[in-house]
């Protein structure tokens, strides 16, 4: 089954009925990252929904206490169909911050099985791999969302469909007004400075990065707070 190409919203695969979509933000903010893609979450939801229903949309990133700045982003994702599940970031032995919501997928998309027809799982994280398998055994359809390079193939054999991000990368990429207001990546600001401060930037993709998924995406988005967009319905109908 293929993504068809003529139509922004319609996936091809038949009966998808109520959907719900549980998106890792961390996972898919540094994979994107890889891609070079800024997502526009209001398009990728419209994407991933297709002709479905949708149930929830849910989205789990960790957050930093003392930013004040990424609640407003928050408040964008949540005036935009989407039920934020954040965890505040913890501080390692290392220096990493990190807030692991896989548990918290993992029973969500457990618990909401049987009120959704199709699941849709935004994430390469391999840890997933039995979670998806025990949604499956209950009856659902479980579709995994991801840059192929950048997800674990046990995840992707699991999944009754593999949705290839990389593939559709123009129908869910952020369109900016003004490319050069904002960095989403500690590096990227500092290269653009007079002065260069020593940046932290963890090899295994955790750390202090997840927060500018929130505060890069907000300069972005504020705009948009009082500007006319299109709500996705939730309904909780049978």
């Amino acid at each position: 089954m293929q993504f068809d190409l003529t139509n922004n919203i319609s996936w091809q695969l038949g009966y998808r009925g109520r959907v719900a979509v549980f998106i890792d933000g961390n996972n898919l903010f540094h994979a994107a990252r890889f891609h070079n893609i800024d997502i526009d979450y209001n398009k990728l939801l419209r994407v991933l929904l297709g002709d479905g229903r949708l149930l929830r949309a849910f989205f789990y990133t960790g957050v930093d206490a003392g930013a004040e700045r990424q609640q407003g982003f928050l408040l964008w994702m949540r005036r935009n169909g989407f039920r934020v599940m954040q965890k505040e970031l913890k501080t390692f032995y290392d220096g990493t911050r990190k807030a692991n919501m896989d548990v918290e997928i993992a029973v969500d998309m457990l618990s909401l099985a049987g009120r959704y027809d199709t699941a849709v799982l935004v994430s390469g994280d391999e840890d997933f791999v039995y979670a998806v398998n025990a949604v499956a055994y209950k009856g659902c359809r479980v579709e995994v969302a991801g840059f192929r390079s950048n997800s674990a193939p046990k995840l992707i054999d699991v999944a009754d469909y593999f949705i290839d991000l990389g593939e559709i990368a123009e129908r869910i990429r952020k369109e900016h007004s003004h490319p050069s207001r904002c960095y989403e990546h500690p590096l990227e600001a500092e290269l653009h400075r007079p002065v260069i401060v020593p940046v932290y930037l963890p090899q295994n993709g955790d750390g202090d990065v997840e927060r500018h998924i929130i505060e890069a995406a907000f300069e972005d988005s504020i705009s948009q707070f009082t500007a006319e967009v299109d709500f996705i319905r939730i309904t909780d109908d049978d």
